[in-house]
């Protein structure tokens, strides 16, 4: 087993929002024996007092880690964000301080793709309007305005993991797909791609958003786009909340030019279950919504569960930052152990960081077994391994430490 420089079972991991036991276990498993699991999200305040002393934070989406929060956080050296989106951290914020961010970028994708595809036979049978109407004792036992999906236009905006997990089952109950996508995506089956947004939201009867959340995709359906689809198609949202215009589908859905919806996320959630849900769509009883649990089944909470957790026993245990969204990417051999010391160095990508690291080790009289280094432009991570087993390496931790530049040093015996 690896000697860090801070002993496995000192390493605190707080796990809050009740993440799935797979998290906890596989810590536990690798020796990580100091994890605290809190079943809901904390406010600012008290999550400034939690991170203090702590080394390694789980969270899904209501947490917010800020630069605020972060600057509490003196200890802390990595994020997973058990969940697929890593909008609930400020992602630069944690960069500058060499701490990187894990997410599950693929974890969910089945269940939010099962999720979409059950709403579209929902809302072209009209299923939401007649459940409202049988809750209220009217029995609307009729075939208007229900339709079989097949043969169906499905257009995807975003061919992404999810988009094209929803064109495979769209196209195996009988729907002819579209999709578009700003990067070229390989169609699978006989999907089609659009040249435009435009184009993809006038043939389609029913339209599906997956792409993530950027400057670049708020609110990109709003009043024009809704004008722009067939008069009566349906729209679903299960991506993110602040890709679309609330008010403007609202009016689309009052004039009939949206003929129903399936909204998963909302551009203003609730905290917590004790707080008030509040949406223009919940005075519409063709609107089917669902409060954010596209990805929450058992099966995919479990999957993310070990995921994310491997990632950041990984980082922990070897310095590898493979599936890191906000830093470069490492993937790094299994060290020798007894053989060589690893030592594990983030900093700004400067002229002459390299050469002083290496200076370090010259004027201890350390040959450099490997070296493996990556930079973005900005920030670089150099992992070096000397070879044997180094009698002082808090010394040298603290002079790497000492580097102008440098923002964080680790190190494995």
């Amino acid at each position: 087993m690896n000697t860090m420089s801070l002993a496995k079972e000192k390493i605190r991991i707080l796990l809050l929002e009740d993440l799935h036991p797979n998290a906890e276990n596989y810590f536990r498993s690798h020796g990580y024996t100091n994890v605290t699991c809190l079943k809901g999200a904390l406010d600012a305040e008290e999550l400034k007092k939690a991170v203090a002393d702590v080394h390694i934070i789980g969270i899904r989406s209501r947490t917010k880690i800020t630069e605020e929060i972060l600057e509490s956080a003196k200890k802390l050296m990595a994020i997973g964000c058990f969940c697929i989106g890593t909008n609930q951290v400020d992602l630069e914020a944690a960069k500058r301080r060499g701490i990187p961010v894990f997410n599950a970028p693929y974890s969910n994708t089945r269940s939010v793709a099962e999720l979409v595809v059950s709403e579209i036979v929902m809302l072209m049978r009209g299923i939401p309007a007649k459940n409202a109407a049988a809750h209220a004792g009217r029995w609307l036992k009729n075939a208007k305005g229900a339709t079989e999906v097949r043969g169906k236009v499905l257009g995807i905006v975003g061919y992404g993991h999810i988009g094209t997990q929803v064109s495979i089952l769209a196209e195996a109950m009988g729907m002819n797909v579209r999709y578009y996508d700003i990067v070229d995506q390989l169609a699978l089956g006989n999907a089609e791609p659009c040249s435009s947004l435009k184009e993809l939201l006038s043939v389609s009867d029913v339209v599906s958003l997956h792409v993530p959340q950027t400057p670049q995709t708020d609110n990109m359906i709003s009043t024009a786009e809704f004008a722009a689809m067939k008069h009566g198609a349906f729209f679903i949202n299960a991506a993110r909340g602040s890709v679309v215009d609330i008010d403007a589908l609202k009016v689309a859905l009052e004039s009939g030019q949206v003929g129903g919806a399936a909204i998963d996320v909302f551009p203003k959630e609730p905290a917590s279950k004790d707080e008030e849900f509040v949406s223009p769509l919940r005075a519409f009883d063709n609107v089917l919504i669902t409060p954010h649990i596209g990805g929450s089944t058992q099966e995919a909470q479990a999957n993310i569960g070990l995921e994310v957790a491997e990632r950041l026993v990984k980082y922990s245990d070897n310095g590898s930052t493979l599936g890191a969204v906000n830093c470069v990417e490492v993937s790094l051999p299994v060290q020798q152990t007894g053989k060589v010391t690893r030592f594990m160095h983030i900093h700004k990508n400067v002229p002459g960081i390299l050469a002083s690291v290496n200076k370090v080790f010259s004027s201890h009289g350390l040959n450099v077994n490997g070296q493996y280094l990556r930079t973005d432009g900005e920030y670089g991570y150099v992992v070096v391994d000397v070879d044997g087993h180094v009698k002082d390496p808090v010394e040298l931790r603290n002079e790497l430490a000492e580097i102008p530049g440098t923002l964080k040093v680790r190190y494995l015996l």
